[in-house]
């Protein structure tokens, strides 16, 4: 017994020790690029492998600000997130909940097939979606990149329809034997169930529009549309003879993403432990 404990101790020392060395591992370029933000213009050419800045230059994130319609582009982003949380919240939850709590012909292959559509990549379905996007109006506007998110993922209703198929069937059939209709039972019962998935798939979806630059690429043109990420790159165009405004632009970029990550991380462990991947 004495022995079989000191072998999991030693374990989990292990384990810890391999987490925090590729913790580490991950974190020291997002360290680096935080530093260097900081780091005054001529220290890049005298002595640019140095860490810590020879002096300490905050005014980098105002001059970055000031070089780029920062504010703009960050509502931007703010209204495409919000707008594409939104979109597949309400069609990734109904479409999930079809495909976990009803019983309909054909379901289990017409899930079969749409978790099949994640194999294809953005490429392939890039030049029809271009030709819609125009075709409907929505070419150059930030409707372009949210819209579509109200016709489902795949990926989302996956996961949605996992965590559904987990909460027990008992609570919905003494619900409808109570009378309540099946978009009753959807909203007043799985949903409330469901928060810790609902939040993961939100923090998900959140990230991939916040970093998203081949939808802007594709749909947008007016510079007074662009979101972040796409933003960054044309100021990293005009600006590829200043790293110290570069760096500073890149740790404004991605400080709110990793602000929400530490905010809401315990929600989002949850969802994934939660979640599961049961049959």
């Amino acid at each position: 017994m004495v022995r079989s404990s000191q072998h999991g101790t030693r374990s989990a020392v292990l384990a810890h020790l391999a987490l925090g060395l590729t913790a580490t591992l991950f974190a020291l370029p997002l360290a680096w690029m935080v530093l260097s933000s900081f780091k005054p213009a001529e220290q890049f050419v005298s002595d640019a492998n140095r860490w810590l800045p020879v002096r300490w230059q905050w005014q980098n994130y105002t001059e970055a600000v000031r070089s780029m319609p920062y504010g703009l582009y960050l509502r931007n982003s703010l209204l495409l997130c919000a707008g594409s949380v939104v979109g597949t919240l309400f069609s990734c939850s109904l479409a999930a909940y079809a495909f976990a709590r009803l019983q309909w012909r054909g379901r289990d292959t017409l899930f079969a097939l749409m978790v099949a559509t994640m194999l294809l990549p953005w490429q392939v379905t890039m030049i029809p979606r271009f030709l819609l996007i125009r075709q409907i109006g929505l070419y150059d506007s930030l409707g372009a990149l949210i819209v579509p998110t109200f016709f489902g993922d795949a990926f989302s209703i996956f996961l949605l329809r996992q965590f559904f198929r987990t909460i027990p069937s008992e609570l919905s059939e003494a619900a409808r034997i109570d009378g309540c209709s099946e978009l009753r039972i959807f909203w007043q019962i799985v949903l409330p169930l469901s928060k810790p998935a609902l939040a993961t798939v939100a923090l998900l979806q959140f990230v991939a529009a916040w970093n998203d630059f081949g939808g802007p690429l594709l749909y947008l043109s007016t510079p007074e549309r662009f979101p972040l990420a796409y933003g960054l790159q044309q100021f990293v165009s005009a600006y590829s003879s200043q790293p110290h405004l570069l760096l500073a632009a890149s740790v404004l970029f991605t400080l709110p993403i990793v602000g929400l990550f530490f905010l809401t991380q315990r929600t989002f462990l949850k969802g994934i432990a939660t979640t599961g991947l049961k049959n």
